[in-house]
């Protein structure tokens, strides 16, 4: 029997607020566990809870990005449960009165565009942690954690695959960042993602019994526990087997899942209104001005590139990964510099000499008018391209502007017919073994050759002419 999956996640992502959602500690990683904590994200008795607007506004942001129905009212309320890392013995969230609902992502799939709907966002404060690794045969709870700002965005089960959930959450986290909600740092825990997985009878369209996947902390890691997930199933099914519905832990160095506990349905929770929060009443004016906060989302920009600047689908989707590149991108255009120049530039040397000195687009030490003067200087032939390379170097160790740094080092492309004739005629004269070659056939080496009279003018001669040259010279 052929089979399909069917997948929906959940994904909780830390709003970027720095402190927590109901007290003013600060919601900051790594530092010594316990030391941002006080008597409301402890729950200790009279301590009362007041909603952080700061997180409020970020959520709605995150909720229209995602194009949902934001709701004027939305309530509180106590799931209920005991845990070592929830100190109040309950996770103040919302439950049936959530912040928003009826949303989309679109992203491309393994057979190409796909839609996933999202079924609701709602905010809820984070548990502590607890921590398996300080104390030898025991375990520790940190408490820092406890209270921090989150969103949760649950989608329908419209996934079928592992690679689409992949696809699906890295363009889920791509769209997070351009909404500046969230610095979505799988390794600090800010971004987690649990997948509740089913199988059933290719073009049946029921729902099996689900499992939960959860302890993801990387897209590599949630696409094999997924896989392994579907394999598990079928092998159950057709050994005549029935899945059991439960939570289920990935160990990400074993490459295993293992079971955690049994699958929890809403009404465990005894969910009910917190008597300590009033509802969340939003005034339209506040929508609208979150609305107004949300920037061009990812895929738009990328389709606006290709439509104003003539961009390949590749280079649109590239500068577009990051909205820090995209906008660097645009500014060096908005300097006057020609877009194709300037997409190859930036994604290109840019973006190795970034990657090199461990800056971003925010952070790079070439101001993008700098970079347009420069390939201003590469367009009309005044330098080459590797002296070019060689000039943006010079430029991000601070020294100087484009052309200050060619004046000063004499770095102008030579057109003397007569200067790059004689390099010419030194490359030939030093290299017969490879011009006896090209001219018995294989005219790929003229790009030896070519480099061979780059090196020797050190950069300075210009390549069309050299190229043009030395093939007048060979071919007689």
């Amino acid at each position: 029997m052929s089979w399909q999956a069917v997948i929906g996640i959940e994904v909780h992502a830390q709003l970027r607020t720095g402190r927590k959602l109901f007290c003013p500690d600060q919601a900051r990683f790594g530092d010594d566990p316990n030391t941002h904590v006080c008597p409301v994200c402890l729950g200790l008795p009279g301590s009362l809870p007041t909603t952080d607007m700061a997180a409020v506004r970020l959520a709605l942001r995150t909720a229209l990005a995602l194009e949902c129905t934001v709701h004027e009212r939305s309530i509180w309320a106590r799931k209920n449960y005991f845990y070592p890392d929830l100190p109040k013995g309950y996770q103040i969230t919302q439950f049936e009165e959530p912040l928003a609902t009826d949303g989309v992502v679109e992203f491309d799939g393994a057979e190409g565009p796909a839609v996933v709907r999202v079924r609701r966002i709602h905010m809820e404060e984070d548990a502590g942690k607890s921590v398996h690794d300080r104390i030898p045969g025991a375990t520790a709870v940190d408490l820092n954690r406890a209270g921090t700002p989150l969103v949760e965005i649950v989608t329908e089960p419209d996934l079928h695959t592992a690679a689409d959930v992949r696809a699906f959450l890295v363009t889920l986290k791509q769209m997070l960042e351009y909404a500046d909600v969230s610095d979505c740092n799988m390794e600090e825990g800010s971004l987690r993602a649990d997948a509740n997985v089913s199988i059933r009878p290719s073009g049946d369209g029921g729902l099996g019994p689900k499992t939960e996947i959860k302890n993801v902390n990387s897209f590599s890691g949630i696409e094999r526990a997924v896989t392994l997930e579907i394999e598990r199933q079928i092998a159950v099914v057709e050994g005549g087997g029935v899945v059991e519905s439960e939570t289920l832990l990935w160990d990400d160095h074993r490459g295993t899942l293992r079971s955690m506990r049994s699958k929890e349905e809403s009404h465990d929770y005894r969910y009910f209104p917190d008597p300590d929060l009033p509802p969340l009443v939003l005034d339209p004016s506040e929508i609208e001005a979150a609305r107004s906060a949300v920037p061009e989302m990812p895929r738009a920009r990328s389709a606006r590139f290709r439509e104003a600047y003539g961009l390949s689908r590749y280079d649109a989707d590239v500068l577009t990964q990051t909205a820090a590149g995209a906008d660097y991108f645009e500014r060096v255009t908005a300097a006057g510099a020609d877009a194709k120049a300037a997409a190859n530039w930036v994604m290109g040397p840019a973006q190795a000499l970034m990657n090199t000195r461990a800056e971003t687009p925010t952070t790079f030490a070439v101001e993008a008018e700098g970079m347009a003067e420069l390939l201003t200087l590469v367009q009309e032939g005044t330098i080459s391209d590797g002296v070019g390379k060689k000039v943006l170097r010079t430029m991000a160790e601070g020294g100087g502007s484009a052309r200050d740094i060619v004046a000063a080092e004499g770095l102008e492309q030579v057109r003397d017919s007569d200067a790059v004739a004689g390099w010419v005629d030194e490359v030939i004269a030093a290299n017969p073994d490879e011009t006896t070659r090209y001219r018995g056939g294989e005219v790929r080496l003229i790009g030896f050759l070519v480099g061979q009279v780059m090196r020797l003018s050190g950069g300075k001669a210009d390549p069309r002419q050299v190229n043009e040259l030395l093939r007048t010279r060979l071919d007689a």
